[in-house]
């Protein structure tokens, strides 16, 4: 099931703490920019499905990369597209939207997604694996 634009922003915005749906949705559009270039094939178009249109459109149409980012490496590149933003800053919004991104994934999906990520993306999605 597709989750609305506003819940989506609204769950993004409670769970970062940010001030504005502007500020939520400005740090959404970069999470899943990045996110998109790491996902290929059903997984990301079955996620894609889970998100409201704008942001599947973000997640389908990502930021270029090379290969997989490490968890740190991807939370330095948040930073880097977040104007003003820190890595203390990015990992916070990093989580804040893929903790949502799992909410509306479902934890099969949630399971794919993970197996095509790094390990340690799960702390990221806010979902810990037991080691």
């Amino acid at each position: 099931m597709t989750v609305r634009w506003e819940a989506f922003l609204d769950q993004v915005k409670e769970r970062g703490e940010y001030d504005s749906l502007q500020e939520a949705e400005r740090v959404a559009r970069v999470v899943l920019a990045l996110l998109g270039a790491h996902l290929v094939g059903e997984v990301r178009a079955q996620l894609a499905a889970r998100l409201p249109e704008g942001f599947a459109l973000i997640l389908l149409n990502p930021l270029q990369s090379a290969e997989p980012l490490p968890p740190q490496r991807f939370v330095r590149a948040t930073a880097a597209w977040i104007e003003g933003a820190t890595e203390h800053t990015a990992a916070w919004d990093v989580s804040a939207v893929l903790s949502t991104v799992a909410d509306a994934a479902g934890d099969d999906l949630l399971e794919q997604i993970l197996l095509q990520l790094p390990d340690g993306y799960d702390l990221l999605f806010g979902r810990p694996r037991p080691t």
